[in-house]
């Protein structure tokens, strides 16, 4: 179609001279020429000559443009404005629409009069919503059309005011331009939107002044590509506030956490509605028409608590490692901490699984107090033992005088491995975790989390694994604080984020010489075992297990449980080595800056 065209051009302008010679800039002429043509929608015939325009020209042309312009409307938006602009305009966005529209040989600039005559004659059409004749004061009046009309579609506003301000710094000495300030008033909001604007006054082919068009003459910060309009806005379900009513938005970690608080019952939340600016993959409120409102719910978290552990996990994570911890309170089961790194990113204080090595020993030890076994009970620590698998310790040498106590303190791999396989049923550990600590009991604590995961060893190699918290075991910071909870306390109480959650009770409690015991071991671990450096200093009820976790190759993981009066703590600390180190140093800032009170 286009080809025809231009033949018919070529025809019809034999005399101009360099077109035979030159097809290139036969044809540079000739688009130029169709742009002449868009002005015609408008009344303004740009052709200086007076030579008759071809009817096979501006039919074509005006089928072409007109087809692609009512089909940009139909879809709406910004978008359809740029389409648009890229068929119909040669230069940069911003630019002019065509050669045709602006002079080609050099005019007089607009006077000052004239140009704040067409100012105020452009902005008395856009406030009056005539958007024909305001894109006719343009030098890109198809353009400005759609881009005008999808902003009064978009805004939908009761209003729109446009009332110059003035002379304003021009972009060029023939370009004189002035300022205008916008204002927009909307139904159900008392306050209008104002803001203020530029545009500048060229002339077209013609000689008349007009509004040289580009997207900022709506917006200042509008550019191609981007889009203004009222939109709703994201609003949380919820209002989550900590114990004592305050904001929890700033904590990394629990961005994660608090979108998923779904509102009391029978409350809802109410959307908000604000005038945004968006595209270029980013949105940017501009004014606030209705603003969001959510009802507020308060969890259990304490906000200085939370940021103890924020900061501690995040020093302990420093080299890029993963981590996370979490903070109960033994007497209500109240969760006061949750802490992740990376921040703001994957759950994995509330949603990971991971192998708990040694710490898992506590609930190993509770087996084997039910099964008989004392804390004064003579319990080997050899190098190695055999299920028929090697098993080591981190300290080298044989101990045949340890007892349970000793190896719980030491951590002794193999004193915990053959006193299992001596003394413990298969699916045993299972049972004790589920029945009394309440593992694997499908928690509902406000938000998902994830449960313990202990199966039932098929051979003893899986049994000796999974006595010291290795193999196919599966736990994370939640479920583990909750163990060193149940033992502070005696009883399993279900971690809650919030009060009305639905709470799973365990079948039965520890046995009161069995949660006895458990503390007796846990304390003398504090302070005369593997956990006596991190806990050294801290005063009251305490009592700790380290662990430490072979992950492949030559890192280890970094476990720790403590409990120091009403509050219990557990953190782990991926790639960070032993458990007194660096998961242990995390924890014992929290339970210091507890002050041993939950």
């Amino acid at each position: 179609m286009f080809e025809e065209h231009r033949d018919n051009r070529h025809d019809g302008h034999a005399g101009h001279a360099g077109h035979e010679q030159d097809g290139r800039l036969a044809d540079v002429e000739i688009e130029y020429d169709q742009y002449d043509d868009l002005d015609d929608l408008d009344g303004h015939d740009g052709n200086d000559d007076g030579a008759p325009r071809s009817s096979t020209t501006r039919r074509v042309v005006m089928v072409a443009a007109g087809g692609v312009f009512a089909a940009l409307l139909a879809v709406g938006g910004y978008g359809a404005y740029n389409v648009l602009n890229a068929v119909t305009d040669n230069g940069p966005a911003g630019g002019h629409q065509g050669a045709g529209t602006v002079a080609k040989a050099p005019q007089e600039p607009p006077t000052a009069e004239q140009a704040e005559s067409t100012a105020k004659e452009f902005l008395a059409a856009w406030s009056r919503g005539d958007i024909p004749a305001a894109a006719g004061l343009t030098d890109r009046p198809e353009t400005a059309r759609a881009a005008l009309a999808t902003f009064h579609e978009h805004m939908g506003a009761r209003s729109l005011a446009l009332t110059g301000t003035g002379p304003a710094k021009a972009e060029g000495p023939s370009e004189p331009a002035l300022g205008f300030r916008v204002k927009a008033e909307f139904e159900g909001t008392p306050d209008a939107w104002e803001y203020d604007s530029v545009l500048s006054v060229v002339r077209s082919q013609d000689g008349r002044p007009v509004v040289r068009w580009k997207p900022s003459v709506i917006h200042p910060q509008l550019t191609p590509g981007r889009t203004i309009g009222v939109q709703e806005t994201p609003n949380p379900v919820s209002k989550p506030t900590d114990r004592k009513g305050r904001p929890l938005d700033t904590f990394p970690s629990l961005r994660a956490v608090l979108p998923q608080i779904a509102p009391p019952d029978g409350a809802a939340a109410t959307t908000g509605r604000a005038v945004v600016l968006s595209g270029g993959g980013e949105s940017e409120p501009l004014f606030v028409l209705t603003p969001p409102s959510a009802p507020v719910v308060k969890l259990t978290l304490d906000a200085d608590l939370q940021q103890v552990a924020e900061d501690a996990v995040k020093q302990q994570a420093a080299n890029g490692n993963p981590a996370s911890l979490v903070a109960v309170q033994p007497s209500t089961g109240h969760i006061l901490a949750i802490a992740n790194a990376p921040q703001g990113g994957f759950n994995r204080a509330l949603a990971g699984g991971q192998a708990p090595g040694s710490t898992m020993k506590v609930i190993t030890s509770a087996a084997l107090l039910e099964a008989g076994v004392r804390p004064d009970t003579v319990v080997p620590c050899k190098e190695t033992t055999y299920s028929p698998r090697a098993w080591h310790n981190d300290e080298s040498g044989d101990f045949p005088s340890y007892t349970l106590a000793d190896d719980f303190s030491r951590s002794c791999n193999t004193g915990f491995i053959d006193k299992g396989l001596e003394k413990l049923q298969p699916g045993t550990l299972g049972t004790v975790a589920r029945d009394q600590f309440g593992l694997g009991l499908e928690w509902h604590i406000g938000v998902p989390s994830r449960d313990a995961t202990i199966p039932t060893p098929g051979n003893k190699d899986e049994a000796a694994a999974a006595y010291i918290g290795q193999g196919r075991i599966q736990v994370n910071s939640l479920v583990m604080a909750s163990v060193a909870a149940t033992v502070q306390n005696g009883t399993f109480r279900q971690p809650v984020l919030r009060e009305d959650a639905k709470r799973v009770t365990a079948p039965s409690r520890l046995p009161a010489d069995v949660a006895r015991d458990l503390r007796a071991m846990m304390a003398k671990t504090a302070t005369q075992g593997t956990a006596r450096t991190p806990m050294a200093g801290l005063s009251g009820q305490i009592g700790a297990k380290t662990g430490t976790v072979e992950a492949g190759g030559q890192a280890t993981n970094s476990w720790f449980i403590a409990y120091r009066g009403d509050l219990a703590v557990a953190a782990e600390v991926e790639g960070g080595g032993h458990g007194f180190s660096a998961a242990g140093v995390a924890a014992a800032q929290v339970l210091k800056a507890g002050g041993g009170k939950g």
